[in-house]
């Protein structure tokens, strides 16, 4: 009994770290803000630029299947807003908007920029492992790259369905581990080449000091997932719709500029980094 004892609490005292490390990492970094960081932070500038390199560099396919401008009149929440990049979005296409986050600056930063743009939502900082909602209350529940990095990645999504109304939309972005980026950045660049596998890392530790690189140090956790498992963890959904994006001519050296737009879009669609999933409850 006291052995179970203790090691209910070593696993209780091991989640609550990572998640403090994740707490760490964005309180620090936040999410884009490097992309900004020609003009003051918290500008109009400053905003305008993180906006433009996430919609017409880096994603640009993000507001279509994201689907922004889809749930006027809904009530959305995102699970873990940052600094309310994408969260401004839904809100200019017409959602009634809550944004929640485990980082109380990232809270600051999203209510500061609604304020800044004249619109208007509601905030909270929490947990995507436990969502202070009723059952039932929500029409749309969005989160973008926050799951993969919550230790119940599972239990987060429990907690969305039930939160969601009957035929409620969950729109939800995991890292896809079939993916170019998997296994040619994080195995085979920094695991294989870059000896990390020699010096007894594992490949979730790879991940963790690489994918989400920081000069602070936050090394959050970080998991990756098939096509597959993505739909098992949505399995009590009643509609599952899986995209696959994120892939940018940069990420295939010296073939890259070569590769005509139609195939690097097929490839953007099998082996892209981003796994995103739409469920209906």
């Amino acid at each position: 009994m006291v052995k179970s004892t203790l090691e209910k609490e070593s696993s209780k005292t091991l989640l609550e770290d990572e998640k403090q490390r994740a707490r760490d990492q964005w309180g620090q970094d936040p999410c884009g803000a490097v992309h900004g960081g020609e003009h003051g932070f918290g500008t109009r500038e400053f905003f305008e630029a993180v906006e433009r390199h996430r919609y017409l560099e880096y994603a640009p396919w993000m507001p279509e299947v994201m689907g922004f401008s889809q749930f006027p009149g809904a009530h959305l929440l995102e699970v873990g807003c940052g600094m309310g990049t994408d969260l401004l979005q839904f809100a200019r296409g017409g959602a009634i908007c809550t944004g929640m986050d485990l980082t109380p600056r990232s809270i600051a930063i999203t209510r500061h920029r609604f304020s800044l743009y004249g619109e208007r939502a509601d905030f909270l900082i929490g947990d995507g492992e436990r969502l202070p909602f009723e059952n039932d209350s929500l029409d749309v529940v969005y989160s973008n790259g926050v799951l993969h990095h919550t230790p119940d990645t599972a239990g987060a999504i429990r907690e969305i369905r039930r939160v969601l109304k009957p035929n409620g939309i969950a729109k939800v972005m995991i890292y896809h581990k079939t993916s170019l980026n998997y296994w040619v950045d994080v195995m085979l660049k920094r695991g294989i080449i870059g000896g990390e596998f020699l010096r007894g890392h594992s490949p979730q530790d790879v991940m963790s000091r690489w994918v989400e690189y920081s000069e602070h140090g936050g090394r959050p956790l970080v998991k990756v997932y098939t096509s597959r498992q993505a739909r098992e963890l949505f399995k009590d959904f009643n509609e599952i719709k899986i995209d696959i994006e994120q892939l940018l001519r940069g990420e295939l050296p010296i073939v890259g500029s070569l590769i005509p737009e139609a195939f690097l879009k097929a490839m953007r669609r099998s082996f892209g980094w981003n796994l995103i999933i739409t469920a209906v409850k």
